[in-house]
Formats: C-alpha cells, structure tokens, sequence
C-alpha cells in the first residue's frame, strides 16, 4: 500500500498518529489500529492541504474509533489518505 505509520507520545502521554502515504493515488476508508483511549482524533496536519499546494484530500473535522482492533491495536480508524502526504492526527 506504500503507506507508513506511526504512533508517538510527548512527555505528558499524549499520542500522535503520524501516516504517510507514499504513493500517487488517494486512499479511501484506509483502516489504522489506534489506541481504545482516545474517544476521537482531530487532523492537526495535512501536507495535502491547499496551503501547501496540495490536492486538499482531508479528512472530516472530528475522526472517531470504531471497535474494530487492527493492526494488534484494540480500535481503529478509517481515514481518506491523501496522495503524496502525511496526516498528523491528535486528540480532539
């Protein structure tokens, strides 16, 4: 998929999800495991953005976990990948 993710957490526990996607065409309802206790995730970046000359491929204003484990996280997320880009997601 040519997709890349992270998650990190500053000094007071608080995570990024940071994803990158490295190929040329957008990923729709793309699945992420996430962490269970982050009620929801608010995009913080987007290198796809029309600031940045991109596409503008974002992602709604609040993103919500479902149930669902993936990735051997216990939630996941569906996110609209842009091309190209990296996606920083924070809590909301």
């Amino acid at each position: 998929d040519n997709v890349f993710a992270f998650l990190r957490y500053d000094a007071e526990g608080s995570p990024l999800l940071a994803v990158s996607n490295l190929s040329p065409v957008v990923r729709p309802n793309y699945r992420l495991g996430a962490p269970d206790d982050v009620p929801a995730w608010l995009e913080s970046l987007n290198t796809d953005t029309a600031k940045y000359g991109g596409s503008d491929v974002t992602n709604p204003e609040i993103v919500k976990p479902d149930p669902q484990a993936w990735h051997g996280r216990p939630a996941s997320i569906q996110l609209t990948l842009p091309p190209l880009a990296t996606v920083w997601l924070r809590p909301a």
